[in-house]
């Protein structure tokens, strides 16, 4: 165990070390320590379809063998951050998402096969056919294939629907915050600049107008937390949608406000390590699975904006 007064990057490694599956653990050393691409790959492939897709609970919400839109953009998430999202890869990836999406062009939030599966209570039902597109599922997978310069067929019409779908956002209703999430990881990866930034710009104002975000973790009243003050889960702050300094969204805040929400991002690791979940466990293997990948999302958000050492050396016998 990391000793009382160890970095929080230790302290972290200690809980994934305990809790974390292969995947997790291997990102961990990926990132924090001397560990290698191909380990990360090679625990990332158990969860592999043969159909070209991801399934097999990589995202802890959704369980069962079904490859899901959702599950493979994590596993983009995970190729992009050890530099192996593209080549054939990525070819493989994308006939997965010509094969599963909706006649708009985009991916579903479920792939309709999930049904007879265990799925978070959240998450829609496909209804045992293709639903519409949806922007959070798409919105990443494009952002990410435009970032490693993929060029596929089925970013053309995915590319259009985004920009609909953001529009969308802009100008009616209440976006959620996970849907601007889903906008920014649009908005970061896609190449045309100009019209990027003009779409970032109006999503910021929404976000700032409509108080989608908690401003000051201090006085949750100002932000997205509940009226009385207490901060609801799934409240979101300035660095949920400001992952890395260089985001489309950092114009959306103040250097106090984003400083203000790192501060709380840090403060939230608890006594084991390990940072919590944002929703609630639905079942008792989620929150074991959820919690490591929380962690290694926390410490590279921290790590992004200079926060946050890594672990110190440990002996080895």
């Amino acid at each position: 165990m990391a000793p009382s007064g160890a970095s929080p990057a230790a302290r972290a490694e200690d809980f994934i070390w305990l809790t974390a599956r292969v995947l997790e653990q291997r990102r961990f050393a990926y990132h924090f320590r001397d560990g290698t691409p191909d380990a990360v790959e090679a625990a990332l492939a158990a969860y592999r379809g043969d159909d070209g897709g991801y399934g097999h609970a990589l995202d802890p919400d959704l369980r069962g063998p079904v490859s899901q839109p959702h599950h493979t953009a994590h596993a983009l998430r995970v190729l992009d951050e050890i530099g192996r999202c593209g080549d054939r890869r990525a070819e493989a990836v994308c006939r997965f998402l010509t094969a599963v999406s909706t006649p708009d062009g985009a991916l579903p939030a479920l792939h309709p096969g999930s049904n007879g599966w265990p799925t978070a209570p959240w998450h829609p039902t496909a209804g045992g056919r293709a639903t519409g597109g949806s922007l959070l599922t798409t919105g990443p997978v494009v952002g990410l294939l435009h970032r490693n310069a993929v060029w596929h067929a089925w970013l053309f019409r995915a590319t259009d629907f985004c920009w609909t779908a953001i529009d969308a956002l802009v100008l009616g209703g209440r976006p959620h915050p996970y849907e601007i999430e889903a906008a920014v990881a649009f908005l970061d990866g896609v190449p045309d600049r100009k019209r990027a930034e003009a779409a970032a710009d109006r999503l910021g104002r929404v976000v700032r107008e409509q108080r989608l975000a908690v401003l000051d973790p201090e006085r949750p009243g100002g932000g997205s937390g509940a009226p009385g003050g207490e901060i609801r889960p799934p409240a979101h702050f300035p660095h949920d949608f400001v992952r890395r300094p260089d985001s489309r969204a950092r114009p959306w805040f103040t250097d106090a406000e984003l400083e203000r929400s790192l501060d709380h991002l840090a403060a939230a690791q608890q006594e084991d390590g390990g940072w919590p979940l944002r929703r609630r466990a639905w079942a008792p293997g989620t929150a074991l699975e959820g919690r490591p990948l929380a962690t290694i999302e926390a410490l590279l958000t921290l790590r992004a904006h200079g926060r946050g050492d890594p672990p110190p050396p440990r002996d080895r016998l």
